[in-house]
């Protein structure tokens, strides 16, 4: 018989660089909990602030949370206020690329060594985005890019639709957390570790004391207190998972 497949586990803290609080949030579940990685909004208004506090941690790897919805573009491109209006409206492939490219080279200028790529609102998993994404990783050495298909989340309809939806576009992806955005407690995401397969990412969105974007109705200090609780760290070992950043994905090519 073969040997069971390796379980390893890439814990994301995604919005970083929108508020100061969120970068807050994903430092201390760094240090204190179970986040190997975090991705980094280029165009938040916090995104100077985030740079000079990631300088300090460098053991939390560094994406970029690519951003074509809601934030401010760094080319002039017309950017929409939801996935669905980028998905009725964003047909210049050339403008998104170079907004994304923007967007790679912002953080890379600072002096950060990008490790994944990701999409805010995962509008990265649009099929002609994904084909531009996947381009620049190439072309930037960056071995990581998510793929959003999501196990054993809860949520009602809507957001299940929407999930289901994104997971359509995600095949060979494995994520947990995202259907559950903004409200993982420890013992959800101890549970969701039944999921965990191959490489799974969880995505999560630690905070402290964030008081913007109160339309998302996150809780983020639920969720930092959540990564830091140390029964998570216990449940991982004790299903043989092991964690890790994304830069030991293209160590084991």
């Amino acid at each position: 018989m073969s040997a069971p497949a390796a379980k390893r586990l890439i814990v994301t803290a995604d919005d970083v660089g929108l508020h100061r609080g969120m970068t807050e949030g994903a430092i201390r579940a760094h240090r204190e909990g179970v986040v190997t990685a975090c991705s980094l909004v280029a165009n938040g208004v916090a995104f100077y602030d985030a740079v000079e506090r990631l300088r300090d941690v460098p053991s939390l790897e560094v994406g970029v949370h690519l951003t074509l919805v809601e934030e401010r573009s760094l080319t002039g491109m017309r950017v929409p206020n939801s996935y669905v209006g980028f998905v009725l409206a964003q047909k210049d492939v050339a403008a998104i690329e170079r907004e994304l490219r923007a967007q790679i080279e912002r953080v890379l200028a600072a002096g950060l060594r990008v490790t994944h790529l990701n999409g805010h609102q995962h509008v990265h998993m649009w099929p002609h985005v994904f084909a531009i994404v996947t381009r620049l990783a190439d072309e930037y050495g960056i071995g990581y890019v998510r793929r959003v298909r999501d196990r054993g989340g809860r949520g009602g309809i809507t957001r299940r639709l929407s999930i289901a939806a994104l997971n359509a576009l995600g095949s060979g992806g494995s994520t947990i957390g995202v259907m559950e955005a903004g409200h993982l407690t420890a013992d959800r995401i101890i549970d969701l570790l039944r999921y965990v397969r191959g490489t799974t990412e969880l995505v999560a969105h630690p905070g402290i004391d964030v008081d913007a974007y109160p339309r998302w109705n996150y809780d983020w200090n639920g969720e930092t207190e959540a990564l830091c609780d140390p029964r998570l760290r216990k449940a991982i070992a004790d299903r043989g998972i092991e964690l890790i950043a994304p830069s030991a994905l293209r160590s084991q090519d």
